[in-house]
């Protein structure tokens, strides 16, 4: 009767914790940062309103200046960019003030006060009309010459380079699907549907295919290599219904110029990981999380895989969001996991602008430690919790992670998570909640190339604007393989394009 009334009790806390876990997924925040710093964000602004601070007062920075033995900050509105373009409105005295009240001499300019003001003029919609000038014969009809079109990115498309650009930022970068954008050139004067708009993007991104080889060439070529994958709804895909779950792959490099990669994909399987990686440096680093296909690609390939901290900490997490509240903090035992991983991010955060040398020394003498004491409470709780709870879940995945969690160690180059391309991946998944899914396959193959060259500008601190301007008027005159990679991101200068 007692056993019977413990496995009842068990299933009883098993469904409750199984309950709270659909409900945090539901209701609760996704943030991991749970800091005062994040919960006031909004309250202080309101405040900030509330009391009547000036914009001019937002916009105040601190300055340092010495003085004497010690640093004083000064405080002062931040600088506008001096690389803005500046319209001077003078602001002159009428002539009959211009006259000096003690001796009555005329007044002579000696200088200016200046102030500035930031200043914005709405988008405008304009028609670039261009007349191709014939030529004929003035003796004979036999002889007529047109001047050639001008070589396009989408011949005979009705949007200029500019305009594809502004287009292809406003959705891959500020998260605007098309019918939003369709509205604001509507605002302005531009009545453009949005089927113009998608078929202009499909075209735009099957055109750049040539630039997505080669940035993930360079991307496997890399010492260390990120890999991660989310979810994306295809409507017309032949084969699969509409409600099909189908995957963006994301990837990234850690050394070398910065790339950013997104590729579209109908399954997450091992052999569309084969693709993906074919030709990646055997040798080199991957950082992953814990899906299977990554472990195949690593042994397949000869790699050295790490496995994400941040993962692992997730796990728990949520294994201590489970728990009663009286249970939570303190003690308790995946609480105390919880800390002790953050003294290895407060070690990575101590050893950001170390040398690997340097980062791999501070890792040695600090974070081994504490790896210790993490296997140490590992081996003493494993058995000791149900394998079916949150809490058992997260053991099972360190203890069959732990080789490759513990292996970043031995390195001070390799990372400790998967956290910069789960960053890198945000940008998608934001837009994402706006334009909810692809039409076409065509159209998230396109949206995955748009998104590599979008995200991989940032990451090279490049205007994606001026980039795709540029980019697209040079793309119709590239036809070897050193034109396409003169119009790399890191390579192309928009300025002289």
């Amino acid at each position: 009767m007692k056993g019977e009334l413990r496995v009842v009790t068990v299933e009883r806390d098993l469904l409750r914790e199984r309950l709270k876990a659909y409900q945090r997924q539901l209701f609760a925040s996704r943030s991991e940062v749970r800091g005062a710093e994040q919960r006031d964000l909004f309250l202080n602004e309101a405040e900030a309103l509330a009391t009547g601070c000036e914009p001019a007062q937002q916009a105040e920075t601190e300055q340092s200046v010495e003085v004497g033995a010690h640093e004083r900050r000064k405080r002062g509105r931040k600088p506008l960019d001096p690389m803005l373009p500046r319209e001077v409105v003078r602001h002159e005295l009428p002539e009959s003030e211009r006259v000096c009240a003690h001796d009555g001499h005329a007044l002579v300019e000696i200088g200016a006060e200046i102030s500035e003001q930031l200043d914005i003029v709405p988008q405008q919609v304009r028609v670039i009309q261009h007349q191709r000038i014939k030529y004929a014969c003035p003796c004979c009809d036999l002889s007529i010459k047109v001047t050639p079109a001008p070589s396009r990115i989408i011949p005979k498309g009705l949007l200029t380079e500019s305009a594809l650009a502004w287009v292809v930022v406003s959705k891959f970068a500020d998260a605007l699907p098309l019918y939003r954008i369709a509205a604001l050139l509507h605002r302005f004067g531009g009545d453009l549907s949005r089927g113009t708009l998608a078929a202009s993007v499909v075209r735009v991104g099957m055109a750049v295919q040539p630039l997505i080889n080669l940035m993930r060439d360079h991307l496997l070529e890399a010492d260390i290599v990120y890999g991660d994958e989310t979810t994306v709804q295809v409507l017309k895909e032949p084969g699969r219904a509409a409600q099909r779950k189908s995957y963006m792959w994301a990837q990234m490099n850690g050394t070398g110029p910065p790339v950013r990669m997104f590729s579209y994909s109908p399954t997450r399987s091992a052999a569309q990981a084969a693709v993906l990686y074919a030709g990646i440096k055997p040798g080199a680093v991957l950082m992953s999380d814990g899906y299977e296909p990554y472990n195949e690609i690593a042994r397949t390939n000869q790699l050295v895989h790490l496995r994400c901290w941040a993962h692992a900490r997730r796990y728990l997490i949520e294994a201590e969001e489970d728990l009663p509240k009286v249970q939570r903090g303190g003690n308790h035992p995946v609480s105390e996991f919880i800390r002790l991983i953050g003294q290895l991010f407060a070690v990575e955060a101590r050893s950001e602008h170390m040398t690997p040398e340097q980062r791999q020394q501070l890792r040695q003498a600090r974070s081994q430690p504490v790896l210790d004491q993490i296997e140490a409470l590992l081996s003493r709780h494993l058995n000791t919790v149900l394998p079916q709870s949150g809490f058992g879940k997260a053991l099972q995945y360190l203890r069959g992670q732990w080789p490759k969690l513990v292996r970043y160690v031995g390195n001070g180059a390799w990372p400790i998570s998967n956290n910069p391309c789960e960053n890198a991946i945000r940008p998608f998944t934001v837009g994402r909640r706006n334009w909810l899914f692809s039409d076409s396959v065509a159209g998230a193959n396109a949206a995955a190339n748009l998104y590599s060259l979008v995200q991989t500008c940032k990451a090279n601190s490049i205007e994606p604007y001026q980039y795709l301007i540029a980019l697209f008027k040079g793309l119709p005159h590239a036809h070897t393989a050193d034109d396409y990679e003169a119009l790399l991101p890191w390579r192309l200068n928009p300025t002289i394009a």
